[in-house]
């Protein structure tokens, strides 16, 4: 049966190319909003950090109505650190629409994406989007992504692929990049002529595969895909089972069952094959878990999600000011936490190691995991975390690891001082084409572990103009050692409160991340020193009070702003002696090896 009511796409792109304001448009057009309704801009960044940074971190689902047919559109990020939402997705819809940035083109995370879309053999729209732009290469962009289908072997029916010209601020598309549109009617028309209706058997035993996991404090675990055979019903007896046999089948009942619509999810009893449906009951469901009736168990394959590429330590806090602040504090609660994560972010991994107090976890870079920090932190849980570091692989006895390839759009200016930067951590030079008058898009693949700590230094390169996206390539044997940093760390000679004489004199070590009133202690990090080496400073120390008087010496003394240290940044500052401390209200950098003493002695034992 072709369910020609029904159809289900993906919107796939770059980081910032305008996915979640192009569905805003969409859902507007569709009617999805009262008249006088107030709303919010990325509607479908419902969290708080994706809302804060402007980001999409979790793919997920709405519909539309359009001349009668439902469309069910899943909205994808576009980070690359956040590609493994992508690849589990693409397994509930027919099409996706590929969006490109009118005058960025094709970037790493737009090939990766849609050479996943093309191993499905998914049916391609292709989306020229922000067509407004001053700097606009309409008539350029089409033979890019012409291009790039052509190097990642699509088929002739995906080079025949339609391109539509978007505005997804202004809401209009049109079929011409020379006339601009009134609505998106084209892109809505070009969505129900090119994208297939499912083909799905509607009488057949039930067999749905779980893509998505969501959470609620009232019902538990939820469970979100498509039904790609029968129908489901509230209270049916399932099978739960699993394609690779990792757990054993079990029965179990579906307790709700929801539709998408639009924002909402509507209660229904009952839903047929290609519906994406939401469902809840089942307390143990993972993603990749397929549900089937108990008479015919045939359980559905999973697409097989990358692996991770970077790893870092989580151990429990055990700094001088560890329990003051956090809700969270033992190995108990962040081992029970990690583990929750697995269940709803299928590229993570999370290993015990030797000690019960530490957890070895794996993901794909290193906003992935900073993402991660971040929202357990605000969840309460105080703990402390390694240095990243890139996984290796032994691949026919050869020691190898992950490559990126990374694109920087630069001012010309720029150019050899990201050469130099790239040639000292082992970057190799692919492609560097003008684009526009005076920018140069250079294209390189260079070790994960050589972007560590790099972004910081590309923005300051490039005065922050440059723009820079990077997304795994392959593995390849190791290129040697690369330097991370060239810097030392100013480090806290004793525990007390931070006071304005001593950050004073402090200050002319070089930039400070604490402020006058920052409680530290012995071992803990509180600027950078430009020179090579460590240095222990005394910010604690208070000016003498003595009857002598001289000229001068009452001067108001000037302290020069401290440098505020996010998660990334101070990711990216870390060496590998040093720890970052996390807790709700404050981001610490610190040294393994607290007391000055023992870490000298450590060093010199280390020189003989």
């Amino acid at each position: 049966m072709i369910r020609n009511d029904l159809r289900n796409i993906a919107i796939i792109a770059h980081v910032d190319h305008g996915k979640t304001t192009l569905v805003d448009q969409m859902l507007k057009q569709a009617g999805a909003f009262r008249e006088n309704q107030v709303v919010e801009e990325r509607v479908m960044d419902s969290g708080d950090i994706e809302r804060e940074r402007g980001i999409t971190i979790l793919a997920k689902n709405t519909s539309v109505h359009y001349k009668g047919v439902k469309i069910n559109i899943v909205d994808t990020p576009g980070h690359a650190d956040f590609s493994g939402e992508v690849e589990r997705i693409l397994k509930m819809v027919d099409g996706v629409v590929l969006l490109v940035d009118a005058a960025e083109g094709p970037m790493p995370q737009t090939r990766f994406v849609l050479q996943k879309a093309l191993e499905f053999g998914h049916k391609i729209i292709i989306a020229v989007n922000k067509i407004d732009r001053p700097d606009a290469r309409l008539n350029e962009i089409g033979d890019e992504v012409l291009e790039l289908l052509l190097n990642l072997d699509a088929t002739d029916e995906q080079l025949d692929s339609p391109i539509v010209y978007c505005s997804g601020r202004a809401g209009t598309a049109s079929m011409s990049p020379n006339a601009e549109g009134t609505d998106l009617t084209p892109l809505f028309e070009q969505i129900l002529e090119h994208i297939p209706a499912p083909q799905v058997d509607t009488d057949g035993p039930t067999q749905m595969l779980v893509s998505s996991i969501d959470y609620n404090d009232y019902v538990g675990r939820i469970g979100i895909g498509r039904i790609e055979r029968g129908s489901m019903k509230v209270g049916q007896q399932v099978t739960v089972c699993d394609y690779h046999g990792t757990t054993q089948p079990y029965n179990a009942k579906v307790v709700t069952l929801y539709t998408i619509e639009e924002l909402e999810r509507k209660p229904v009893d009952e839903a047929t094959a290609g519906e994406i449906v939401c469902f809840s009951g089942i307390e143990n469901v993972t993603i990749g878990e397929t549900l089937c009736d108990p008479n015919t168990v045939e359980p559905l394959p999973f697409v097989k999600i990358s692996e991770p590429t970077v790893e870092m330590t989580f151990s429990v806090n055990d700094s001088p000011f560890a329990g003051r602040e956090g809700k969270f504090v033992t190995s108990r609660h962040l081992r029970e936490r990690l583990f929750r994560e697995l269940l709803k972010d299928v590229s993570l991994r999370v290993n015990e190691t030797d000690t019960t107090d530490s957890f070895r976890v794996c993901g794909r870079g290193e906003m992935h995991l900073s993402i991660l920090i971040e929202n357990l932190r605000r969840e309460g849980y105080e703990f402390q975390v390694g240095a990243p570091k890139a996984l290796f692989r032994e691949i026919d006895g050869k020691t190898c690891e992950p490559v990126e390839r990374m694109i920087a759009d630069v001012p010309q200016d720029a150019v050899g001082a990201i050469m130099e930067k790239m040639g000292n951590r082992k970057g190799e030079l692919v492609s560097m084409n003008p684009k526009g008058a005076d920018r140069m898009r250079l294209e390189f693949l260079i070790p994960a572990r050589g972007l560590f700590g790099y972004r910081t230094e590309f923005l300051t390169d490039t005065k922050g103009e440059g723009v820079l996206s990077s997304v795994f390539h392959s593995y390849q044997p190791y290129k040697g050692d690369i330097s991370k940093r060239t810097t030392g760390s100013l480090i806290a000679f004793e525990t007390g409160e931070a006071v304005g004489y001593g950050l004073f004199n402090a200050q002319e070590r070089g930039p400070l991340f604490i402020g006058p009133g920052t409680q530290v202690y012995e071992g803990m990090v509180i600027g950078e020193n430009p020179r090579g080496d460590d240095m222990a400073v005394n910010v604690c120390k208070k000016k003498q009070l003595t009857n002598m008087r001289a000229s001068g010496s009452d001067d108001a003394l000037r302290l020069i702003p401290p440098r505020q240290m996010s998660i990334e940044a101070a990711l990216e500052f870390i060496s590998d002696d040093e720890l970052l401390e996390i807790t709700p209200k404050s981001v610490r950098i610190r040294k393994k090896i607290l007391s000055n003493t023992e870490r000298l002695k450590k060093v010199k034992g280390g020189k003989k």
